[in-house]
């Protein structure tokens, strides 16, 4: 590491963060006007308006937009380098183009770390509280009802419920049947299906350990259980059956929003769960993995557009460098935000979805790059 190393990424971090802090207390000053009067109507207290929403905000949108920080943020200073002729010096000096590209590298791994360890595994937790307050007080996207569910809660055996509703814990017109290989051995039909509040953790547990804890006890009411052995049924009637299901209501009412709140392993556990029991909604939690892993190594290839893009002295300054690189990074957005709509209707995997906008920009970079090497 020369002094040449430690001048580039003092300058890389540093406009990195004056960006973040720039960029992010305007985007505060425009959020909060936009939903002044929802805390108004809603008598929302300040505290909670600090604490539970601007508070997860600012870590939240910073990790989601870093590409963008890191691209303005090369192309500002390297601009600046190229226009005060310091790059001219350097090349001079005998610095390869090859050997500038270190420290710039070396920035994007730093940045890297930390958008990945804050992304998989501190923001999250953070982020459902941001998700509640947002649910309570501006958009409601919870259900209260669920409609035609149908799952294998454990190997063989298929639970179905034609409605739920969560506030009563009551679903009506249940099925639960138990197949060894093809053969079904046995079905439960019931009027009424009630989960048992009282049987698993309230309090500091987390979205994860709430879907997968094993015991749940569950009431059928006025059912009907028929058992098969070969061409023999035998019927058994009742008012009241209780049983032990591994599924719980919270994994009746899945939604996109609840993959943000979910560290990388809560992640991997819910998805694995899910494949298993024949879940077909869990692409938006696919997708948020493979975007957990795409966005921070953007660093790199918004590292490797912007030196390449602005380290040339251009005549008028870096008026123009700028405004093609933030044409480029909207363009980046908007690629990777149409490529999740279209992995959360099913008409792109969730690999293709986080990983194309990354195909494309790194091959834009690599041309890019040997263009600047000529």
């Amino acid at each position: 590491m020369k002094k040449l190393d430690w001048y580039i990424i003092r300058k890389f971090l540093g406009t990195f963060f004056f960006s973040i802090v720039l960029i992010l207390s305007i985007a505060i000053v425009f959020d909060l006007t936009e939903k002044l009067d929802d805390f108004y109507e809603n008598q929302v207290p300040t505290r909670e308006i600090i604490l539970d929403y601007y508070l997860p905000f600012i870590p939240y949108y910073a990790n989601m937009f870093s590409s963008l920080f890191i691209f303005i943020s090369v192309i500002f200073f390297t601009s600046k380098l190229a226009g005060n002729s310091e790059i001219i010096a350097m090349m001079a000096a005998g610095v390869s183009y090859h050997r500038l590209m270190l420290p710039y590298f070396i920035s994007a791994t730093f940045l890297f770390i930390v958008s990945f360890v804050l992304g998989g595994y501190i923001i999250p937790p953070a982020t459902g509280k941001m998700l509640h307050f947002t649910d309570k007080y501006i958009e409601h996207f919870s259900k209260e009802n669920a409609r035609n569910v149908q799952m294998e809660v454990e190997p063989g055996t298929i639970l179905y419920i034609e409605s739920f509703q969560k506030r009563s814990n009551m679903g009506y017109r249940a099925s639960l049947e138990h197949f060894e290989g093809k053969t079904l051995t046995m079905r439960i039909t019931a009027d009424r299906i009630r989960y048992d509040s009282t049987s698993t953790g309230g309090a500091g547990v987390s979205p994860a350990e709430k879907t997968l804890s094993p015991q749940h006890h569950w009431h059928l009411e006025n059912y009907t259980r028929r058992d098969f052995d070969g061409m023999r049924e035998t019927l058994t009637r009742g008012n009241r059956l209780d049983t032990i299901i591994p599924v719980q209501p919270r994994e009746l009412f899945v939604t996109a929003e609840q993959a943000q709140e979910m560290t990388n392993p809560e992640l991997v556990e819910y998805m694995e769960l899910q494949a298993k029991r024949g879940a077909g909604n869990i692409q938006a939690f696919e997708t948020e993995y493979h975007k957990r892993w795409a966005s921070p190594l953007g660093a790199f290839i918004m590292t490797l557009l912007g030196v390449t893009m602005s380290s040339k002295k251009v005549r008028g300054g870096m008026g123009k460098n700028l405004g093609i690189g933030i044409v480029l990074t909207a363009a980046y957005i908007l690629f990777s935000t149409v490529s999740t709509t279209f992995s959360v209707n099913g008409v792109m995997s969730p690999f293709m979805s986080a990983w194309l906008p990354n195909f494309v920009f790194l091959a834009i970079g690599i041309v890019l790059y040997f263009r600047a090497l000529k």
